[in-house]
């Protein structure tokens, strides 16, 4: 068949892929990924992106939605609910993923449970007690359960949320016997570059690599789909990949610097 594609067309998808574009910066991000997944020996499927929102307008998240974005992430609850109205279409059509992966208060629960199809950052029992029992007030239960990840910190730092990893595995298994809520994986944040070694940040992401491991093995009830790990950024996605993460969590790589909260 001959080429249809007029000349009109062309220039738009050019601008489009331009390096200072979103949709250039995205594609930037998606060669790391497929780089870094290559040299672990890793298919580039084995890991999906998802784009850090946090500070970006309604109308970035749409530039980056049109270049072919499927997950976002949240850190604050009112960006959260500010941004749902312009993404909840693809939201309800099942081809946008959105995910909260800043701490959660237990105040602001229904507000997350309206507009999220995910949470990361699970660190307490209590919490996912009350997730659970809004998630079957709602009827919020079976295949229409919240996808949740324990999130764990492997760093001690004490400015960092999340549950010790010795305590991890705990919490997931409780986790994943309540009602209304289906355990996926975990989430850490990594230590600095700029405050330890290479092999530092690494140590931290194969520490939930095996806490991970560690609760699959374990055969408990409703941990068998517990397979995600969310680890590595802009500044480390690659030693994250190299270490097993399934989802990196990239936001200043596609958007660029943020603007000031």
């Amino acid at each position: 068949m001959p080429d249809q594609t007029q000349p009109d067309q062309v220039q738009p998808n050019a601008a489009q892929q331009s390096p200072g574009s979103v949709a250039g910066r995205l594609a930037v991000v998606r060669g790391r990924i497929a780089a870094a997944a290559d040299a672990a020996g890793r298919g580039p499927d084995e890991v999906r992106l998802l784009v850090a929102t946090k500070t970006q307008t309604a109308d970035a998240v749409l530039e980056a939605l049109a270049a072919g974005v499927d997950l976002i992430g949240e850190n604050r609850v009112q960006e959260l609910v500010a941004k749902a109205p312009a993404v909840a279409d693809r939201v309800a059509d099942g081809t946008l993923a959105v995910h909260m992966i800043g701490h959660l208060q237990r105040n602001k629960i229904n507000q997350v449970l309206a507009t999220a199809t995910g949470l990361e950052t699970l660190d307490s029992l209590d919490l996912a007690r009350a997730i659970s029992d809004r998630c079957v007030r709602d009827d919020r239960t079976g295949s229409q359960a919240l996808d949740v990840m324990v999130q764990v910190n492997v760093t001690g730092e004490e400015s960092k949320s999340g549950v010790g990893p010795d305590a991890a595995a705990e919490l997931a298994a409780a986790v994943a016997a309540l009602p209304g809520l289906r355990l996926t994986g975990f989430m850490t944040i990594g230590a600095r570059l700029a405050d330890t070694s290479e092999r530092g940040v690494r140590a931290g992401f194969a520490r939930l690599r095996a806490v991970r491991d560690e609760v699959l093995a374990s055969g408990a009830p409703g941990t068998g789909t517990a397979t995600e790990l969310s680890m590595g950024m802009t500044g480390d996605l690659e030693l994250a990949i190299a270490e097993g993460a399934t989802i990196v969590r990239v936001g200043t790589a596609v958007f660029g610097p943020r603007a000031a909260p």
